[in-house]
């Protein structure tokens, strides 16, 4: 990979998330996989070098089912990327997990269809481990660091991924809970797979925007799209102290700690 900058740390930032990209300088990123959903932001946060990148666009022109996850995660392991940072919306599927909770997750169930989620479509091929999807060491830094800014956050939480862009039906949202899930979101997969198969520690960092159609009952009312935008607007500045505080917590340099986890080097094109 050719680098596009030079930054440890990454950020994908979700649905509501973008204002932090207006204090960091563009730079246009050419990938194998196409552009990326939008320009990586280069520049200082919190004292550290970090690359933005949002996930749906800057317009949010991209639902879940069509960001180019290979292209973004590519285009932050470019710029030197060794750990990101995903902060993402959900609903809840468990009445214990209230809207405004944050949940630092700790496990994936994957109900997405026919997403790309491998850089390894042959002639090379590599089975990536995956038993743990998101980095401990990440998680619990950033855990210490929401507690540290009073935030409620929940240590561990399994995400259910779905396919999107519609939301759950009652049934479905019972049938996950049951399963064992705590939140339910759209992008989690292939973003951590990814990052796994590219040696990058990826920490995914839950905004509970709303509980899920019948996680707290059947009366419960659905979910709009209008309102998780606007429970994610209102708890944008407890989303950014934690992201400042976190990133001063994170080692200064060196590998990322997952990075045995990558597979051999990739060809510069495998399309």
């Amino acid at each position: 990979m050719t680098a596009a900058g030079a930054a440890q740390i990454g950020i994908l930032g979700g649905s509501g998330f973008y204002s932090l990209a207006e204090e960091l300088r563009p730079v246009e990123v050419d990938t194998p996989y196409g552009p990326p959903s939008a320009a990586l932001r280069l520049g200082r946060l919190a004292g550290r070098d970090v690359a933005f990148l949002a996930r749906h666009g800057e317009d949010h022109e991209y639902p879940a089912h069509r960001v180019p996850y290979r292209a973004n995660l590519w285009a932050l392991r470019s710029a030197g990327v060794a750990r990101v940072l995903a902060p993402f919306s959900c609903g809840s599927l468990q009445p214990h997990i209230a809207p405004g909770d944050f949940v630092v997750c700790d496990q994936i169930v994957d109900r997405t269809q026919g997403r790309p989620q491998t850089y390894y479509d042959g002639p090379e091929v590599h089975h990536v481990t995956f038993a743990d999807p998101y980095c401990p060491a990440l998680r619990h830094t950033t855990v210490a660091a929401a507690r540290a800014e009073g935030i409620d956050a929940h240590d561990g939480g399994t995400v259910v991924v779905i396919e999107g862009p519609r939301f759950s039906t009652r049934a479905e949202s019972a049938w996950f809970a049951a399963l064992g899930g705590d939140v339910v979101n759209m992008t989690q997969v292939p973003e951590a797979p990814l990052a796994a198969e590219l040696g990058m520690c990826f920490c995914g960092i839950a905004l509970v925007t709303d509980y899920d159609a019948g996680a707290a009952g059947a009366g419960t009312e659905p979910v709009t799209h209008e309102q998780v935008l606007a429970v994610f607007a209102e708890n944008l500045a407890r989303v950014r102290r934690l992201i400042e505080r976190l990133l001063g917590r994170l080692p200064a340099e060196g590998p990322a700690c997952c990075g045995d986890r990558a597979g051999p080097p990739l060809p510069r094109r495998i399309t």
